[in-house]
């Protein structure tokens, strides 16, 4: 016997095939909100942990500042104390530093040469005096740039001719000079080698 089936097979297909397919839908939307979800989870961690990181780094660099700022403080106090234990030093070197310049002048004016005027304006002396010539002058500033770790940097500021009458009958010709010269502390002279540079001017021509 021949069997016909005369129900509507293909709407029946449709509808099942409609039905699969908001199944599948609904699954698929399902898990890409899962998935969606797991990864703004994911970022959210991620983003916590960094910020954590970010404040402790944060905490670490201001203390990193205070310790920076303290430093700097005890390096201005250091400074300080420094320039006032040199500014202690140079004053009890400089209260010597009359004695060094009469006894060192003493021992480096050659014969014939004498000392008329001397003023000291703290390392600056300047001196005034009469020479029998030219090369007595000369031989001053050698020595005080040479033969002394107490004077520096002699300078002949002026050297004019003159004479002296040692009695009615005996003129002598001399030079009148003029000379500045730096006077070295003593925590420099202890420093200074015995013989240093040459005299920076020589005398001039008399006039």
């Amino acid at each position: 016997m021949i069997l016909i089936n005369l129900l509507p097979h293909r709407e029946i297909a449709r509808k099942r095939r409609k039905e699969w397919f908001n199944v599948s839908l609904g699954l698929s939307v399902f898990v890409g909100g899962l998935v969606a979800g797991l990864i703004f989870l994911w970022f959210q961690s991620q983003i916590s942990t960094q910020q954590d990181q970010n404040q402790l780094l944060q905490s670490e660099i201001g203390k990193f500042d205070l310790q920076i700022k303290e430093i700097a403080g005890l390096e201005g106090e250091i400074a300080a104390l420094l320039a006032r234990q040199q500014a202690v030093e140079n004053l009890q070197a400089d209260r010597n530093m009359p004695v060094h310049l009469l006894t060192e002048l003493v021992q480096q004016l050659p014969d014939g040469v004498y000392i008329s005027s001397l003023r000291q304006d703290g390392q600056n002396v300047a001196l005034q005096g009469v020479a029998q010539s030219n090369e007595r002058v000369s031989e001053l500033l050698r020595n005080l740039a040479n033969n002394s770790p107490w004077f520096s940097r002699p300078e002949l500021v002026e050297i004019v001719a003159g004479s002296v009458n040692l009695s009615p009958r005996d003129v002598r010709r001399v030079s009148n000079f003029q000379i500045r010269v730096k006077l070295v502390r003593a925590t420099e002279a202890r420093q200074k080698p015995a013989s240093g540079a040459s005299a920076t001017a020589a005398p001039a021509a008399s006039r």
